[in-house]
């Protein structure tokens, strides 16, 4: 049987103001799990979870506790994509608004996405508008 993908990993100084502002960013739903520990949960995760096989529950994204800043950029990232229906320009000028940054990673002008930091420097993309 195949693993499942539990949830994806972020350290940060202040997991839970960094989970806030993922969970505001995604309109997901915000979870503290411990003092050092928060995560952040699709809305209907929580529904459907019961309802799902094991394998098949989507993951979420945990923020854990470190006590140093982040000093590369990441080798792991995440792709985030507007619906051809939603006005892109919009929601990186939300994300800004958020708190996110602009981030250069050598991306280049002609390229199809955005590059972002989060308010802890984690780079992520928005990438051009989807259907699916």
């Amino acid at each position: 049987m195949p693993l499942r993908w539990y949830t994806t990993v972020i350290e940060s100084r202040d997991p839970h103001a960094l989970a806030r502002w993922w969970a505001d960013a995604l309109g997901w739903d915000y979870a503290r799990y411990a003092d050092d520990e928060a995560g952040v949960l699709p809305p209907w995760a929580r529904e459907l979870a019961p309802t799902l096989p094991f394998h098949q529950v989507p993951p979420g994204l945990c923020f854990v506790q470190v006590e140093h800043d982040k000093s590369t950029k990441n080798r792991l990232h995440l792709d985030l994509a507007p619906h051809t229906s939603d006005d892109r320009d919009a929601e990186i000028a939300r994300l800004l608004d958020l708190g996110a940054t602009l981030a250069d990673v050598g991306q280049g002008p002609d390229v199809s996405w955005t590059v972002l930091a989060d308010p802890d420097g984690n780079e992520f993309c928005v990438l051009s508008s989807r259907e699916q």
